[in-house]
């Protein structure tokens, strides 16, 4: 079983999410803790929402409230409801959770089931309960459940931290050949990529980036790669490296084959769906791009976003560095594109937050509020998430193509007014 937590501040969005699910009959409320039971109507969001005022009220100065937990049994685990609870419970229990308000959310909108837990981490005291070693508590948590349950095992790593293997190249430093050596000689090895352009945005990650450079050479026409070191900006600051300095494998032949080996592999890794549920808890949690991110680097993925000049997303890659895998987000579900997260960051750093009402009646909506608003972009966002087929042919070229494309257009209807 494989446990990934989210950390953020919109406890709304959270909520609204799961919620959604029950409500389209894709998911269901499986256990309650410190808040009622109903037998006699279905939860709502605002129903939820009151239960964890208090605890968010009383907050000091905790900037990530909100805790937004997925557990994940292996494909091959068969877990029934009753097995469900108790699992969550004793998670819980493990991880100093145990007196907190908290909902437990059964997903069955894709093949495998899985439940999602919503909590904070803010105690009625105003006091945070403690998180600097979750990953490894809910490492053990998760070994101790399987035991218990009779579960398969998964073979997760131990620090997301000790996952980059290779650093980055600091061309101020010196040494930037031995460097970018180190990286190139082993990266194209470890990692699965299904296009350039996710290879490009892999080696960002460590300072570097390539051009394909062709020529003629005794009379034939060849073509190749030359690497170069770049800045925390992306902007070259080094000289052109023939990929012939860092062996085959870092050759545009090695890497083609690379790419070709992976859209096969790719297409059944069973991480696909982890990833998209870690991605799909930090979008709920999250508020602007830099928490997303963040949300994510915590886990252990990397995102890389291309902006053109304006600075409109028209690109959207997740290196996955526990999988060591490389997606782009349309790869992942159409509701992961990057046109999804332009439209989503834009809307919410331009609409104006209003405060709630804390004595709205149940069931009930304020107009006009953040809340609001947020519940709507999510009810968007997801609408049909997971239901998209993988496109194993898709390659990271293709969003820009298509946002090109589109741009080229209004253009040209503005010439012919």
């Amino acid at each position: 079983m494989i446990a990934k937590i989210g950390k953020g501040e919109n406890m709304w969005g959270a909520l609204t999410y799961n919620q959604q699910k029950v409500d389209n009959e894709n998911g269901a409320v499986l256990f309650t803790n410190k808040i009622p039971d109903l037998w006699d109507r279905p939860y709502s969001v605002n129903f939820f929402r009151k239960y964890f005022e208090p605890y968010l009220i009383a907050n000091n100065k905790t900037e990530k409230p909100v805790r937004h937990i997925s557990l994940n049994p292996d494909p091959d685990d068969r877990v029934d409801d009753s097995t469900y609870r108790e699992m969550a419970q004793q998670y819980m229990q493990e991880m100093g959770y145990a007196n907190q308000p908290y909902v437990v959310f059964k997903h069955t909108d894709i093949d495998r089931s899985h439940i999602h837990i919503v909590t904070t981490c803010v105690q009625l005291d105003g006091k945070k309960i403690p998180d600097n070693y979750d990953h490894h508590r809910s490492m053990d948590a998760c070994r101790k459940i399987e035991k218990q349950y009779n579960l398969k095992a998964a073979n997760e790593i131990q620090s997301t931290n000790q996952n980059l293997i290779f650093k980055p190249v600091d061309y101020d430093k010196g040494n930037v050949k031995t460097q970018m050596s180190s990286v190139l000689r082993h990266i194209p090895k470890t990692y699965n990529f299904q296009s350039i352009g996710a290879y490009n945005a892999l080696l960002s990650q460590f300072n570097i980036t390539f051009e394909e450079v062709s020529g003629e050479f005794h009379g034939k026409m060849k073509k190749g790669i030359v690497y170069f070191a770049i800045d925390e900006n992306g902007k070259k600051v080094s000289h052109p490296f023939k990929s012939s300095l860092f062996g085959k494998h870092a050759g545009l032949e090695n890497i083609q084959a690379i790419i070709e080996k992976s859209r096969v592999e790719m297409k059944n890794n069973p991480s696909i769906l982890i990833l998209k549920r870690t991605i799909e808890t930090a979008i709920t949690t999250s508020n602007s791009e830099d928490s997303f991110k963040m949300q994510l680097q915590e886990q252990g993925i990397a995102t890389v976003l291309r902006k053109n000049e304006q600075g409109r997303i028209y690109g959207i890659t997740f290196i996955d560095h526990p999988s060591k895998s490389v997606w782009n987000g349309s790869q992942l579900s159409k509701e992961l594109s990057a046109n999804v997260f332009n439209g989503m960051w834009n809307q919410r750093e331009t609409k104006p937050e209003v405060m709630f009402n804390n004595n709205l009646p149940e069931n009930s909506f304020q107009e006009n509020t953040t809340e609001q608003f947020v519940a709507e972009s999510i009810s968007e966002l997801f609408d049909g998430l997971f239901n998209g087929l993988l496109s194993s042919d898709a390659n990271s070229d293709q969003e820009e193509q298509i946002f090109e494309s589109q741009m080229n257009k209004k253009q040209r209807k503005r010439r012919k007014k």
